[in-house]
């Protein structure tokens, strides 16, 4: 199989202005609206495991819906990891992280779609659990990325939403 070339690009900038891609503009977004909008991207991405070319690549550097899953279901738990930083720590350092290495090292193609269901659920579940609970002035609670990115618990919550809802519009958009 071939591997999929690496996103280098700084994905922050969706906070600033609507993704031509998926066309959600995230910051326009409610930040106590986040978690229902998450809710019902991990329920479609229940749908999305359960279909058929869930394994096969629509271009040899093109992840399946599965890897895109997969990818979702650990950016959920990282995210859920940093949000729960921000809110217990003054201006975290956010570790970084090599989506494409964990891509490799747990052959996201290999896993097997329905336990990728319940772990995503459960991943999304406890995420969302995060903004459920952000009252006031915790919204605006910093933490920081060592690429310089800045955010507050609101923005990251925005960020993740597209990243969840934006892997939905891969997986929607490219024919298998």
């Amino acid at each position: 199989m071939t591997e999929v070339v690496p996103d280098t690009k700084d994905w922050t900038w969706v906070l600033e202005r609507p993704c031509p891609e998926c066309g959600l503009d995230a910051a326009s977004v409610e930040p106590g609206a986040v978690a229902q909008r998450l809710r019902a991207a991990v329920d479609a991405w229940s749908q999305v495991l359960a279909r058929p070319d869930v394994r096969v690549r629509p271009a040899a550097q093109v992840w399946s819906p599965l890897e895109y899953a997969c990818h979702v279901r650990d950016v959920l738990r990282l995210y859920d990891e940093r949000l729960r930083l921000m809110l217990e720590q003054d201006d975290p350092m956010l570790a970084n992280w090599d989506q494409d290495e964990t891509a490799a090292r747990d052959a996201y193609g290999e896993q097997d779609p329905a336990a990728v269901v319940a772990q995503l659920q459960e991943a999304g579940q406890a995420l969302v659990a995060r903004p459920d609970g952000v009252h006031g002035a915790d919204w605006d609670r910093p933490g920081r990325r060592s690429d310089g990115a800045r955010f507050t618990v609101a923005s990251f919550s925005q960020y993740v939403l597209h990243d969840v809802e934006h892997h939905l519009h891969d997986v929607a958009a490219t024919p298998v």
